[in-house]
């Protein structure tokens, strides 16, 4: 894997996301924190969830938490972070995905190919960033995935987010 296909990775990650947060933006407020069941209950506490993951591998890979103590610390403070009493509504959610978004950019954008097979500290081994970083985008597509059938459940309209609709929008990417 190489910085171009990590770029591009977090390319169509930021815009699926962006697609998703748009579709959730013309409900109201006690749609967007309505409990309808799942693993995160309503799609803030699911947005928070990606967001949150987000935030807490971008600052684990600027950082590496290298004991117990460090790892309970980045845990504790992106509990803090993504509180969803703080992010009552969809532009709260919005404006902090923005700031988490520009500096996971500025983190991708300053990587090289070497940086991508550094082994980072994992649980009982270690991992290259770049697998890190797969994991990352997987984890927003899977829980997006959460947010269109909740979407659904609330009567609204969910939005495509697949891969190639993204590549399809890049006419000048399609096809390498």
């Amino acid at each position: 894997m190489t910085t171009d296909d990590i770029r591009l990775l977090f390319e169509y990650d930021r815009w699926a996301n962006d697609r998703v947060l748009r579709a959730v933006s013309t409900l109201s407020p006690e749609r967007f924190t309505q409990n309808l069941g799942g693993s995160f209950g309503s799609l803030r506490e699911t947005l928070l969830h990606i967001l949150g993951g987000d935030w807490g591998w971008l600052e684990y890979w600027k950082n590496p938490p290298r004991t117990p103590a460090a790892l309970s610390d980045l845990r504790a403070r992106r509990e803090a972070m993504f509180n969803p009493d703080a992010f009552p509504d969809v532009a709260s959610l919005r404006l902090k995905w923005m700031e988490v978004q520009q500096e996971q950019e500025e983190f991708v954008n300053r990587l090289d190919n070497e940086s991508l097979v550094e082994l980072l500290p994992l649980r009982t081994t270690q991992i290259r960033l770049a697998y890190l970083m797969q994991h990352v985008a997987n984890h927003s597509t899977y829980h997006r995935g959460q947010v269109t059938m909740m979407i659904r459940q609330l009567g609204a309209e969910p939005v495509a987010t697949d891969f190639h609709s993204f590549m399809l929008e890049r006419p000048s990417e399609v096809g390498g």
